[in-house]
């Protein structure tokens, strides 16, 4: 029996400190393997995202699947394999251009102990207050947007967010990727959680991709391009953020925790 192995790499995002921040996996192929495939790997490995990725001339073509589906776009997986290529698999310059055959082109900088992903914004509208967003936690929100993928539900203070009780049956009934919610911080510019049950994760301790919603969404509040942020999940996660129009910087730091191989025959 002929057995294929494949370099996986586990790698804690948005921290500066092993166990704190996201964990993500990273899968290195020479060729994109069969999607069913993919899905088992990353079913297996049991973390929010796992990320694939093939080297196209100079670019990374890279794909993210959660333990249930694969997503449109995911910061933090994105974020480790950046970190990845940097550190482990001998990348040498300081940017790094991925494409997502469904995000498009995706830049990520290396700027000393930081990395730096340069993601499209979303485009998101305020929506109507409805029975089935209230029902999703015991607090009511005061403002209610939908995202690409997400709903965001804004909240009145930062002690709102750390306290909330979500109904994860009601979440998971809505028609989305996930929902964020957020407020505004007394010690850093903002908050945030992230549930997404009806993509197989239940609460998400940091989610990249989020930021492309709530960095312009805080840049207006706020009146300010440049917004620190706390993602407040039981590991916790620091970033920074940057809005430039239609794009958006969202910086962190990373953790490798495991270097291994993946056994397939």
């Amino acid at each position: 029996m002929i057995v294929m192995k494949y370099k996986l790499y586990q790698v804690d995002t948005f921290t500066e400190k092993l166990f704190g921040g996201n964990p993500a996996a990273i899968c290195p192929l020479n060729e994109w393997l069969d999607d069913d495939l993919l899905q088992k790997i990353a079913m297996e490995n049991n973390l929010a995202e796992t990320a694939f990725y093939v080297k196209r001339d100079d670019n990374y073509e890279i794909r993210w699947f959660t333990p249930k589906v694969e997503v449109d776009l995911c910061g933090h997986a994105t974020l480790a394999t950046a970190f990845v290529l940097f550190n482990q698999e001998g990348y040498s310059n300081d940017c790094i251009n991925f494409y997502s055959p469904r995000s498009g082109e995706l830049k990520v900088i290396k700027k000393s102990n930081w990395i730096v992903l340069d993601f499209p914004a979303d485009e998101f509208q305020n929506i109507d207050i409805t029975d089935e967003l209230v029902s999703c936690f015991d607090k009511k929100p005061l403002e209610a947007y939908k995202g690409k993928t997400d709903y965001m539900l804004v909240f009145e203070k930062e002690s709102d967010i750390l306290d909330i009780h979500p109904q994860f049956e009601n979440i998971s009934r809505l028609n989305a990727r996930g929902l964020i919610i957020t407020a505004k911080s007394e010690n850093v510019d903002f908050v945030s959680r992230f549930f997404a049950p009806q993509s197989g994760i239940i609460e998400d301790p940091v989610t990249g991709s989020a930021y492309t919603t709530l960095t312009p969404y805080w840049a207006e509040k706020l009146n300010k391009t440049e917004l620190s942020s706390l993602q407040m999940s039981e590991r916790k996660g620091y970033l920074q953020c940057k809005f430039s129009g239609n794009r958006v910087e969202i910086s962190g730091q990373a953790k490798l925790y495991l270097v291994g191989e993946i056994l397939l025959g």
